[in-house]
């Protein structure tokens, strides 16, 4: 198989923490290219100040890694898939459902490959959980993302505009993990968000998931306005009596409160193995359920003011 030839798109924490390690980790991909508008990018790496620039200067590329933030995706994906490249999307992949399935058709057309991302679906523990529940039926599922936005987005203005997402950013990971243990789909029967009286989007949400699958509604809390240790748990009791707990965001699980044996090879080098799947197989991976559930959530959801926040 021949080195592929990748950009990324947007080179901010998440890129030079978890997307160049992933991409150097792997000999099939060669990181080619940057763009930042703040010049930002790895060592030795040519850095451009938009993809437009990019894809004039570096003809001979294979494929992008898009890690924007969501608004600004839709046109650069488009971009991108139009001049024959294979399309990697950070979560979420778009602001609105219309945007992933026009970049879908657009690929498809194409004959390249377009992989949207949910990372937490890779986290260790998550497949583990996926084939105990298997089969099952789900009598109580609680899901709760609690984190300090001061911490893990400081100064990012954009998650708190209109399509900004705000605490559904991290929320959705809960939601794509769901997405992938459930045992059915789900839907959203009620949703609060908790919004800033000087913000657009909510710094905190609870809402009511439920299914074919589940014999109760599924609480579900998101908080930014946590302090201390991060709570990412997802709790299960099947309809037999049996207990599951993932905790750590996906990265440990307990069954009947015996930890498991799990191990993987970590999220993002996950997903740049599928990428590469995916790409020698001329196929896409686009999943758009967990995406489905934040806008089911803002179009149900009642709308709660809260004191304005300041970072």
């Amino acid at each position: 198989m021949r080195p592929l030839r990748i950009a990324i798109i947007g080179f901010g924490k998440i890129a030079e923490d978890q997307h160049v390690p992933a991409i150097r980790g792997l000999p099939r991909f060669t990181l080619a290219a940057t763009v930042s508008r703040q010049g930002n990018g790895a060592p030795g790496v040519p850095v451009f100040a938009s993809h437009q620039d990019m894809l004039r200067a570096v003809p001979d590329l294979d494929a992008v890694a898009i890690t924007t933030p969501p608004s600004a995706r839709y046109a650069i994906a488009r971009d991108c898939i139009e001049a024959g490249l294979h399309a990697l999307l950070e979560k979420p992949p778009s602001v609105t459902l219309g945007e992933i399935e026009d970049l879908a058709c657009l690929a498809e057309a194409g004959g390249t490959t377009l992989f949207t991302t949910w990372h937490a679906q890779y986290g260790a523990a998550v497949p583990a959980a996926a084939a105990a529940l298997a089969g099952q039926r789900i009598a109580e599922m609680a899901i709760v993302w609690r984190e300090d936005v001061r911490k893990w987005h400081p100064g990012q203005q954009w998650i708190w505009e209109a399509g900004g997402f705000g605490v559904f950013d991290p929320g959705i990971n809960a939601l794509s993990i769901a997405t992938r243990i459930v045992p059915g789909p789900l839907f959203v029967r009620e949703a609060e968000l908790f919004v800033p009286a000087n913000k657009q989007a909510p710094i905190a949400a609870r809402l009511k998931l439920f299914s074919s699958e589940t014999q109760a509604d599924m609480p579900v809390t998101f908080d930014w306005r946590h302090a201390g240790d991060e709570a990412w748990t997802i709790d299960v009791r099947t309809a037999d009596g049996t207990r599951l707990a993932l905790t750590n965001g996906g990265a440990a699980l307990a069954i009947d409160d015996k930890p498991q044996d799990v191990a993987g090879e970590g999220e993002y080098p996950a997903l740049y193995r599928r990428f590469l799947d995916l790409i020698d197989t001329r196929t896409s991976d686009v999943d758009t359920r967990p995406l489905r559930l934040v806008a089911d959530a803002f179009l149900v959801g009642r709308r709660t003011p809260v004191e304005p926040f300041e970072d």
